[in-house]
């Protein structure tokens, strides 16, 4: 097995087509919203097989305006915005107090496909929090439920005995709440369609915002 890394990277193709579906996008036939959009491409990538199509890529800037990024899942997307959670007390989560400004991408390689949203961010009331959390799986309560997200660890010993305990805690009371876990929505101002094509005459389309709803334009790949 190679490990060197550049010959690692030599060896590798983008959008292969034994496992990539390049389809047309025309521009013209998008809907006047990205959220309607977003919900076409979203199931779309669902049918393709995409194992994880709502996970993202968060970023934000702490309050030096210094970038940060990582995954997280997308818990919904309406009216409101997109929305995700975390806690108040985590990195993002203070990051997002010193800023509330942030961008998400989704990445869909089965159809080449990617989705960019930024805008101002809303903390949800702390119910809609609570009831978002509890709709969710036992691990995930537990996971909010051992919290203390981003502060060190002294092993990996003082993790399984506090999870475990989470745990126990999530199964016995399965409507137990996490003080600090948050909800919260990014309300975009821009959101932009990248669809891949295979001569790399990509197609980008952006919905702008404006006070009497969005603007669509196109941008070069």
């Amino acid at each position: 097995m190679a490990t060197d890394l550049h010959e690692l990277l030599r060896s590798l193709r983008v959008w292969a087509p034994e496992a990539t579906e390049l389809r047309p996008f025309d521009p013209a036939s998008a809907p006047g919203t990205p959220l309607a959009l977003f919900t076409e491409w979203f199931a779309e990538a669902v049918a393709a097989g995409e194992r994880e199509p709502h996970t993202m890529t968060l970023a934000t800037t702490d309050e030096d305006g210094l970038p940060d990024a990582r995954i997280v899942m997308l818990h919904g997307a309406d009216a409101d915005g997109w929305s995700f959670g975390t806690h108040a007390t985590s990195r993002k989560g203070r990051q997002l107090a010193a800023r509330r400004y942030a961008a998400l991408t989704f990445y869909w390689p089965a159809l080449g496909r990617q989705v960019r949203i930024r805008g101002p961010v809303a903390v949800a009331p702390a119910g809609a929090a609570q009831a978002d959390l509890h709709a969710r799986s036992t691990g995930a309560l537990a996971a909010a439920l051992t919290g203390r997200q981003s502060e060190p660890l002294t092993s990996l010993e003082e993790l399984a005995h506090t999870s475990e305990a989470a745990w126990r805690h999530a199964q016995e009371n399965p409507t137990a709440e996490s003080g600090t876990w948050t909800l919260y929505h990014v309300h975009p101002d821009e959101v932009e369609f990248f669809q891949g094509d295979p001569q790399r005459r990509h197609v980008r389309l952006s919905y702008r915002r404006h006070e009497d709803g969005w603007t669509r334009g196109l941008l070069w790949p």
